[in-house]
């Protein structure tokens, strides 16, 4: 019979204290007009998350499965191909964690990716296209693994618990965020880079309503949903990373949303300038795909999606430069009005056995509040 070790005190604060800066994110309802039809859509704000990135959330939960399971231990070295977000969620949690960090990562991405994750403490190892590009770090993670036993491999495209964080969180927030403003969900959107977010939130809200469409998103200009391969070229950093992850089951989504890349930069740019959101790319595209979504169902709609990021990690690229409009584009017939946060709700947000923050027991008027006798 085996065991599961038991954190050390020091690595459970820890571990607490990195759950209390992480998820639980408002919900924005975003009201804009498409075509001069009043609409709403309702985006997750991850950008909010510790690092910036929706990716806290699932590093968080692979981190903590692996100590549970004992198979990471204080000061094994983490090592993880990755995009960008999913390196510095890993760099920042596994330094708060005291872990040595390297990362392997495609020398195509941004330059404010890369220096983020160095300024957390982590090596970079750039690869070339001549190298592999991502399917070469990946290799050079596994290789890097066999030759040293303290070395932890999360890898986050075959990794259950990429899914499982979403599951348990993204998704339920989402759901109850609604719930209590007396809205179901008909849908949810979400581009994939490893897929852990489409794959969990779909499972949790099929579990609730299972007649939700469940969307996996793509760049128009690399299908690499459908042709199962790297196909083209596109600027949606950290979406079609080269191949279709283990982890995504489209068997058990509904059909591929494609979203041109031009048409999300042009309406990240949108949501920072209209609105003061100053989301990625990849948030761009699912707002436009979401809204595809939405067309599909009728207007009123209740759609779902997520900002994976804030825009900060793309001052260098075309998010920041002048993007031509293109006639399919829905960018232009969107105007954005305002938007509505709905906060965490409690179905989600305490931990009710250390909850320090419950009203004392007594009538409502003593709950509120003693007043003083004279």
């Amino acid at each position: 019979m085996t065991t599961t070790p038991a954190l050390d005190p020091d690595t459970a604060r820890v571990f607490k204290g990195l759950h209390h800066t992480i998820g639980n994110t408002p919900l924005l309802a975003i009201r804009f007009t498409f075509d001069g039809e009043p609409r709403t859509l309702y985006v997750k704000s991850e950008q909010l998350n510790m690092t910036g990135s929706i990716k806290d959330r699932m590093a968080l939960h692979i981190l903590e499965t692996a100590y549970a399971e004992g198979r990471i231990r204080p000061g094994d070295t983490i090592a993880e191909a990755t995009s960008g977000n999913t390196g510095i969620a890993f760099a920042a949690l596994g330094r708060a964690l005291a872990h040595p960090i390297t990362i392997f990562m495609p020398d195509w991405m941004s330059r404010e990716r890369m220096e983020l994750i160095q300024s957390l403490g982590a090596t970079i190892v750039a690869v070339s296209k001549s190298q592999g590009g991502f399917l070469g770090g990946i290799r050079m993670a596994e290789e890097l693994a066999s030759g040293d036993p303290r070395v932890f491999l999360p890898r986050q495209f075959a990794n259950e618990a990429n899914v499982r964080a979403h599951e348990l969180t993204t998704g339920p927030e989402i759901w109850w965020q609604l719930q209590f403003n007396f809205l179901t969900p008909a849908a949810f959107v979400a581009g994939v880079g490893t897929g852990g977010t489409v794959m969990g939130v779909g499972r949790f809200f099929r579990a609730m309503a299972p007649s939700a469409k469940v969307h996996p998103l793509e760049p128009a200009e690399s299908p690499t949903l459908r042709t199962g391969c790297q196909v083209g070229h596109h600027r949606i950093q950290g979406v079609s990373d080269e191949f279709v992850p283990e982890i995504v089951k489209l068997a058990e989504l509904d059909e591929v949303i494609d979203v041109s890349d031009g048409d999300a930069i042009l309406m990240a740019q949108q949501l920072a300038c209209r609105l003061g959101l100053g989301v990625g790319i990849s948030s761009g595209a699912n707002f436009i795909g979401a809204l595809k979504a939405q067309n599909r169902l009728g207007g009123d709609a209740v759609v779902t999606t997520v900002f994976p990021d804030d825009n900060k990690k793309y001052l260098s690229t075309a998010l920041l430069k002048e993007e031509p409009l293109r006639e399919d584009y829905l960018t232009p017939r969107v105007k954005l009005l305002r938007f509505d946060a709905y906060k965490r709700v409690c179905h989600t947000c305490c931990e009710m056995d250390d909850c320090t923050q419950r009203l004392p027991a007594g009538p409502p008027a003593l709950a509120r509040g003693r007043q003083r006798d004279p």
